[in-house]
């Protein structure tokens, strides 16, 4: 217990010193030093390797249960949101689980770098535990449907606009030829990484900030 309480410290604790996180922005490894980005990789494995729920679809499924905050991401997804055009800035990206309904969404906040504008980009989607083989149980791995995609301006020079939230809804862009999923590989009361089919990492802590 000590060791994970020290290598999740360890890893936040060098997230919190990058510039780009002070926002509460999640940090990409596109962002920063490879030496950092290695180091980042080093402590998720370490954390990775004493996972209290190894099998969480199992025995911990209602821990993925509410408001996760990302923090760190290696997906392709998330750093195209780093690079918006038009001043546009990423600000905290949320992703918020229901486990009863089997749903979750994405959420990513932006707004201009002068104030000009707020929003978000949101994606919805269902999951299911993923079996690959019928004489075994769930573990940890999660099938992934994306439904829909909302991008929404909640304020234009600090005025409310609910006539554009949201001003465009579109279906959701599913992998062509296979089913997107993600390996759970850490999971605790407030923490959580996870490994997508294309090798990208998500890193994660529970939050209290209520999203809709």
């Amino acid at each position: 217990m000590n060791n994970q309480l020290s290598l999740k410290e360890k890893l936040l604790a060098a997230l919190d010193l990058i510039p780009s996180h002070k926002n509460g922005s999640p940090v990409t490894n596109l962002q920063i030093d490879k030496n950092i980005a290695a180091e980042i990789e080093d402590l998720t494995t370490q954390l990775e390797s004493c996972n209290p729920n190894p099998h969480p679809l199992v025995n911990a499924i209602s821990l993925l249960e509410g408001s996760w905050q990302l923090h760190y991401s290696t997906a392709r997804e998330i750093r195209s949101l780093v690079s918006l055009p038009l001043g546009l800035k990423l600000g905290k990206v949320y992703q918020v689980i229901n486990v009863s309904n089997k749903q979750f969404f994405n959420q990513a906040f932006v707004k201009h770098f002068l104030g000009v504008l707020s929003g978000y980009v949101k994606v919805t989607a269902s999951f299911e535990p993923a079996i690959e083989d019928s004489s075994r149980s769930p573990d940890k791995r999660i099938n992934v449907y994306f439904d829909k995609r909302y991008l929404s301006i909640e304020k234009i020079l600090g005025i409310n606009t609910p006539q554009f939230d949201p001003f465009k809804v579109v279906a959701a862009n599913n992998p062509t030829n296979r089913v997107a999923t993600l390996d759970i590989t850490y999971l605790d009361e407030d923490f959580r990484i996870g490994r997508g089919g294309d090798g990208s990492l998500f890193v994660l802590k529970k939050s209290i900030e209520v999203v809709e």
